[in-house]
């Protein structure tokens, strides 16, 4: 059973930093694309940044760039959020594409977690 598990949220200061973790079992992680996305309130999922684990590519959105990470180690897969933002605020998930390549479409990830809240003080 395909499962990911996000943890790492909290609440911090603006300008500080938070390191999302996204443990993955149930599946080879090896062939498929992992994504971290974030949904504020009241509005659809946005795609933060991706990471093709079979090529090792990684892909920012400019919301991301020069400012957050993807990595992976193992299993997890983490996302480093640095000089956060209040407008970062949101609830962050990581999903696993349906389709072997990254994409940002979250149509086109078929497992989701639960999600892990960020909350960005200013």
């Amino acid at each position: 059973q395909v499962q990911l598990v996000e943890s790492g949220g909290g609440l911090v200061q603006a300008g500080g930093s938070l390191r999302l973790s996204c443990e993955a079992s149930g599946f080879n992680l090896e062939v498929w694309a992992i994504g971290w996305f974030r949904r504020f309130p009241g509005k659809e999922r946005e795609g933060v940044s991706v990471v093709d684990v079979r090529s090792g590519e990684k892909y920012y959105t400019d919301s991301a760039k020069g400012r957050f990470t993807i990595s992976r180690l193992k299993n997890t897969v983490y996302l480093q959020m640095k000089s956060l933002r209040p407008e970062d605020t949101a609830v962050y998930y990581c999903a696993r594409t349906a389709i072997k390549r990254a994409t940002f479409d979250p149509e086109d990830f078929g497992s989701w977690g639960r999600g892990t809240q960020v909350t960005v003080s200013s």
